[in-house]
């Protein structure tokens, strides 16, 4: 078997896996990788872009039927699934089109096609060839799609968000399993398309939101527009009239279901007992966040693989963060963590969560329906909830409101910059503006309406 020796090899071309490749070869490292499939990131072939593509039609028909209340007077809204379909996938396309020019701009030699399978804690063999690792390998293997045990009966109408978007037409009744982010963000989008739509999880959350406060009124505001089943352990039949789901006080009958229960690394291809690095008990590498190394190891973990914030920007990061420290590079400084479920309103995550919060965390709230630009744009739904520690430093917040995306950022920076509550509330805060929430939880907080 042909043996390949270089510096840094990375197994895996998606998101963290290219942006590892860039970052080993910018420190002048002899840089190899293995991919097994077509290259490409999975957010813009089947997560994030498509997603948004979805949800960016479903908008439009939404707003076009609520224009009546505006005093727009308007024809009866159809939606041609045909033509929606046909727009997300050819963005999708470009988007992935983008991605792939990355991928194949690397030099022949330095991608290597095939399953990468661990052999020892520096060396990888594929079907043709052993590579041998000099300074670090990188696990960019990401995540897949999981489906749940109780769905097995009626597998031929269930799908995961790798294949929903191949669908034809839109289904008049739709299941989804699962209240997280991407299933929210489907679902809702659905709903807005025409479907009927009902979400189930046997938790008692949606999008992951650990602040019962905003967990209530995530959860009132989305039930205007979709049926939603919380704390039921949920199984599937099928039946005459498509699939029958069942749970102790409730059924629906559907004629699609989207699976949205996770997505948990891919790593049982790596035979990872070859390394001897350790693991958690999910069979995960434990790693350090400031540099992605596994323990002492010349092994490194980024983006999904490892389990840890699964979204675009961290994979980004970490695929970075990885291939600079393994070529030579130092550790990467915190930033704070920031996740977004793209409904309406936004559901988002910044910095310390509450459920972690400290002792003698303070707390400021603003609701949404007391926000001039929101009513204005008849969008009320939501609140945010600042989190301050002890000695008045920001250090988290739970948004759900419209645009939360956005204050989600500025709350993001602004803790990263260290602010305390006092001088984030001393902005330029302008009226009326949605932003104006942040100043309004922020005065809630220090106990104060100046």
């Amino acid at each position: 078997m042909e043996t390949r020796q270089c510096d840094v090899l990375i197994i895996g071309a998606g998101t963290a896996g290219l942006k590892a490749y860039k970052a080993a070869v910018a420190r002048g490292a002899d840089t190899v990788i293995v991919e097994k499939g077509p290259g490409g990131s999975t957010c813009t072939r089947v997560g994030c872009m498509p997603s948004k593509l979805l949800i960016a039609a479903a908008r439009h028909a939404h707003e076009a039927r609520r224009a009546a209340e505006f005093g727009v007077v308007t024809g009866a809204v159809t939606i041609d699934a045909a033509r929606v379909w046909q727009r997300v996938r050819d963005e999708r396309d470009r988007f992935v089109a983008a991605v792939l020019d990355d991928y194949h701009a690397i030099p022949a030699g330095h991608v290597l096609h095939g399953t990468g399978r661990f052999t020892g804690p520096d060396t990888v063999t594929t079907d043709e060839r052993t590579i041998v690792a000099r300074h670090g390998i990188i696990i960019a293997t990401g995540g897949h799609p999981i489906i749940p045990d109780a769905l097995d009966a009626v597998r031929d109408r269930v799908h995961t968000h790798e294949t929903i978007f191949e669908i034809d037409g839109l289904p008049q009744r739709l299941a989804v399993f699962g209240a997280g982010p991407l299933g929210l963000e489907l679902a809702q989008a659905f709903a807005r398309l025409g479907s009927e739509v009902t979400v189930i999880d046997s938790g008692d959350t949606v999008g992951e939101l650990d602040d019962p406060e905003a967990n209530t009124l995530a959860l009132a505001a989305l039930r205007k527009e979709m049926r939603i089943e919380l704390g039921v352990d949920a199984s599937a039949q099928p039946g005459d009239d498509g699939a029958c789901i069942c749970w102790d006080g409730g059924s629906v009958t559907v004629d699609l279901i989207l699976a949205a229960t996770g997505r948990p690394p891919t790593l049982d291809a790596l035979n990872l007992d070859a390394t001897g690095i350790a693991r958690d008990d999910h069979g995960t590498p434990t790693f350090d966040q400031s540099t992605r190394r596994c323990g002492d190891s010349r092994i490194f973990i980024a983006g999904d693989a490892n389990a840890w914030r699964p979204v675009l920007h961290e994979a980004a990061r970490g695929g970075r963060i990885a291939g600079d420290v393994a070529a030579g590079g130092p550790p990467a400084r915190e930033i704070p963590s920031l996740a977004i479920a793209f409904t309406e309103p936004n559901i988002v995550s910044v910095g310390t969560r509450f459920d972690a919060l400290p002792d003698g965390a303070r707390i400021g709230s603003a609701t949404v329906e007391d926000n001039g630009r929101a009513t204005a744009d008849g969008r009320s739904d939501g609140i945010v909830r600042l989190y301050a520690d002890g000695d008045g430093l920001l250090i988290g917040a739970t948004i759900v409101a419209p645009e939360g995306e956005h204050l989600g950022h500025l709350v993001a920076l602004a803790i990263d910059r260290g602010t305390d509550i006092a001088t984030f509330a001393d902005q330029p805060w302008y009226h009326p503006t949605v932003e104006e929430l942040l100043q309004s939880a922020a005065r809630d907080l220090l106990g104060t309406d100046a």
